[in-house]
């Protein structure tokens, strides 16, 4: 299920993203989505990959080098919430997310709702026209379950040009991670 999400947040945002495009990994964990962006964005764009987690930065910089792509990502050892503070409103043709906490590290280091709705609200901001912002869920560990619900309600206030759109298999648990897609009309 995991990966089935994670393929089709790729799909989605391959759709929107070419060639000399900005994109963001707001939560750049060990780098599986920061490759994914660069290899998207191509030689002439750039990728801003933020992790509050020192071991994530340094997870993710060796698989973006590894891939070749070094050149085309610039790593912020800060919370998502900054991410304005770097690009300009309207500029960016992908944002993804995956909340909770690094795979292989420290599980009690995990994405905070309130954190997350202001790294959110930033995306908003942050997203060209035709944009897409990705964000999968993991309500499956401790305080995942409550910050996926503050995901689900923030995405159900949002007014047009937004869209919204949830994929959740109606055979998992409620502690199944599921995938919200925002796209900017």
């Amino acid at each position: 299920m995991i990966e089935r999400l994670t393929v089709r947040a790729h799909l989605e945002a391959s759709a929107v993203l070419a060639e000399g495009d900005l994109a963001i990994d707001a939560t750049a964990g060990n780098g599986h989505d920061t490759v994914f962006l660069a290899a998207r964005v191509g030689e002439s764009g750039r990728v801003l990959a933020f992790d509050i987690q020192a071991a994530a930065i340094a997870s993710a910089r060796s698989r973006v080098e590894a891939a070749g792509f070094g050149g085309r990502v610039r790593f912020f050892e800060m919370s998502h919430a900054k991410m304005a503070e770097h690009s300009a409103p309207g500029s960016v043709a992908a944002i993804l997310f995956n909340l909770g906490y690094l795979p292989g590290g420290d599980h009690r280091l995990i994405t905070r709702a309130e954190e997350t709705l202001h790294a959110l609200d930033a995306a908003l901001a942050l997203l060209k026209p035709g944009g897409l912002l990705s964000i999968v869920c993991y309500p499956g560990h401790p305080g995942g379950d409550a910050e996926g619900e503050a995901v689900i309600a923030w995405a159900c206030r949002l007014p047009p040009p937004f869209i919204m759109e949830i994929e959740r298999r109606s055979d998992t648990s409620k502690s199944s991670p599921f995938l919200v897609l925002i796209r900017r009309e």
